[in-house]
């Protein structure tokens, strides 16, 4: 499947709003874009299928219905190999750039040696990105133009629904390669829940999301992998009414992961997610008041 190639993004971003939120919920899909400029394709030593792969193809698709349960979802069209906005704003490899990074650069962290910092090196199979070192100023023109505008916004919805609802529940969707998830039992994980090991949301959250879709037959384990990433660590602030899920699904329960499509169960896990959510939320406003969220 061929990625879109445009000369620039109009726009890098879209928020699908419901007709009015009645629900203090913001779903947010930040690796699933799809839109690729063309001077990255050509200054990229791989080809478009090799880039794909570090795309969490379709998950926006999967949770579309949440608009109609009241939510807004917030996607980004760009792709994660071109800019990641898990990541901290500035988490670059000095080696991939010619010219000084700002001193603040954190060029030390784990996903940073990875190859997968703010501008990855590498895509997700283990690949070189680039043919040559980029300039700095283009890895600083990716962090002002896309990734400030993008978090900004996001912050926006998350206070919005905060002042309207009392909280705010961020849930960051994604998805993960098949190769990488199994239980200690070695059975394979379809659904992985990261909440920071108990520190970005209420515990009553993180168990109304699990026991919805376990009851849908899916197994799902918590933090392990994946305990999510930058994303749900700065939005998760329980003391302060503000809680941060990250959502990881296996792509192989909705997808062949060698051609990137869909495959004829990517209708019924998109309503089972629809259906759970709508379980969860109902769950949290017959059980939880604003008081109770805010204090767990």
């Amino acid at each position: 499947m061929r990625p879109t190639i445009v000369d620039e993004f109009d726009p890098p971003f879209t928020i699908t709003e419901p007709s009015a939120q009645t629900i203090p919920f913001v779903f947010n899909v930040p690796h699933a874009g799809a839109v690729y400029p063309a001077s990255f394709l050509a200054a990229s030593r791989l080809d478009a299928v090799a880039l794909r792969r570090s795309e969490d193809a379709f998950v926006d698709e999967l949770f579309g219905s949440v608009t109609e349960l009241g939510a807004p979802l917030m996607t980004a069209r760009f792709p994660r190999a071109y800019l990641d906005l898990n990541r901290e704003p500035y988490e670059l490899d000095s080696r991939m750039f010619d010219g000084r990074l700002p001193p603040f650069t954190n060029t030390r962290s784990m996903r940073v040696a990875g190859g997968l910092g703010t501008i990855p090196r590498i895509v997700a199979d283990g690949q070189e990105i680039y043919r040559s070192r980029l300039h700095v100023e283009e890895a600083l023109h990716r962090i002002e133009w896309l990734y400030k505008p993008y978090h900004r916004t996001l912050r926006q919805l998350v206070r919005r629904t905060a002042q309207h609802f009392g909280h705010a529940v961020l849930i960051d969707c994604h998805s993960m390669p098949s190769s990488s998830v199994s239980r200690e039992d070695g059975a394979r994980a379809d659904i992985v829940l990261g909440d920071r090991y108990g520190t970005s949301c209420a515990t009553l959250l993180i168990d109304l999301v699990e026991a919805a879709l376990r009851g849908r037959g899916y197994t799902v384990i918590r933090n392990k992998p994946y305990a999510g990433g930058f994303i749900t660590e700065h939005y998760g602030e329980p003391a302060l009414g503000r809680h941060a899920l990250q959502i990881e699904i296996n792509r192989a329960l909705y997808m062949d992961e060698r051609n990137m499509q869909q495959k004829p169960g990517f209708a019924i896990l998109r309503e089972d997610l629809t259906q759970a959510f709508t379980q969860v939320i109902s769950d949290i406003e017959g059980e939880l008041t604003i008081r109770s969220i805010a204090a767990e």
